[in-house]
């Protein structure tokens, strides 16, 4: 269409000025015009292109990563059920299947919770009621329920919480921002390895610091990673799980308690996120 355009103006201009040489300058001058025109609209439509398929790709990446998250719950589930009806187990073993069930319905719920939220927030229907709570006791008890013992009995999750430190805001949403931020600390550090979750009064303020020994990230993304969708890698290589939504909703949530976030390099590999609130 492009190419179209561009002869006919060619066209056109060389039998006007054929015809009429004196109109010369007003064809050079029309001509011009029209062709910075048609430049600006086709920049905009190539753009426009690109997001689309951006746009596709991640919703694509975004229905193979929930698959894949729904998925491995619900085998392990399935699993340990199946293994408590038909085998002749003793109290203790039936016990531990239920709990490492009750676990995957518990990272079952996290998802569903994400993804209702980030709907809610998109689309302007959440309301963030504010109360007055104790986010050390949220921070805990978060912390806590994500605790690791999968070298032995050692504490993967090394924290340091201040007691009685209170925010206003909503504590459901911030109970997600740090649900979000631990456990994509877990996802991307290797098998024990220390992540570091500290919670004080910093210069008047509430400041929260996770930190992890992951592989890090590259400088030119660590803005991109609060976007709605972005994770770094491919989906179909990539070996830690999630769906996108974690920071997009860490991002939403804090810019609505009025607290800022900023991401770090944590030395020698891994790295920092870091709250603090108004």
């Amino acid at each position: 269409m492009l190419l179209y355009s561009l002869v006919q103006l060619i066209s056109w201009g060389t039998l006007v000025v054929r015809l009429q040489p004196s109109r010369m300058a007003m064809v050079m001058g029309e001509g011009s015009v029209f062709l910075f025109l048609l430049c600006v609209g086709a920049y905009f439509l190539h753009q426009s292109i690109r997001k689309e398929d951006r746009l596709r790709e991640q919703q694509q990446n975004f229905l193979l990563s929930v698959t894949h998250e729904l998925k491995s719950p619900l085998a392990a589930i399935k699993l340990s059920l199946q293994t408590i009806v038909k085998r002749d187990l003793d109290k203790a073993r039936q016990t531990s299947l239920l709990n490492n069930s009750l676990k995957d319905i518990e990272r079952l719920d996290d998802l569903v919770e994400n993804m209702l939220l980030a709907t809610k927030i998109e689309n302007r229907s959440y309301s963030f009621p504010q109360e007055d709570f104790d986010f050390s006791e949220l921070v805990t008890k978060i912390t806590d329920r994500l605790q690791i013992h999968s070298c032995g009995c050692e504490q993967v999750i090394n924290h340091h919480i201040e007691p009685k430190i209170r925010i206003t805001g909503d504590p459901f949403a911030l109970s997600s921002v740090v649900n979000n931020l631990i456990e994509n600390a877990i996802k991307y550090s290797g098998p024990c390895m220390e992540i570091g979750v500290d919670l004080k009064m910093h210069h008047g303020h509430p400041f929260l610091r996770v930190s992890d020994k992951g592989p890090g990230i590259a400088d030119a993304e660590k803005m991109l990673i609060f976007d709605k969708f972005y994770r770094v890698g491919d989906e179909n290589t990539r070996k830690a799980k999630g769906t996108g939504l974690g920071l997009f909703i860490v991002k939403e949530v804090l810019q609505r308690h009025d607290a800022d976030i900023s991401v770090k390099d944590n030395v020698p590999n891994g790295t920092i996120f870091e709250i603090t609130f108004s």
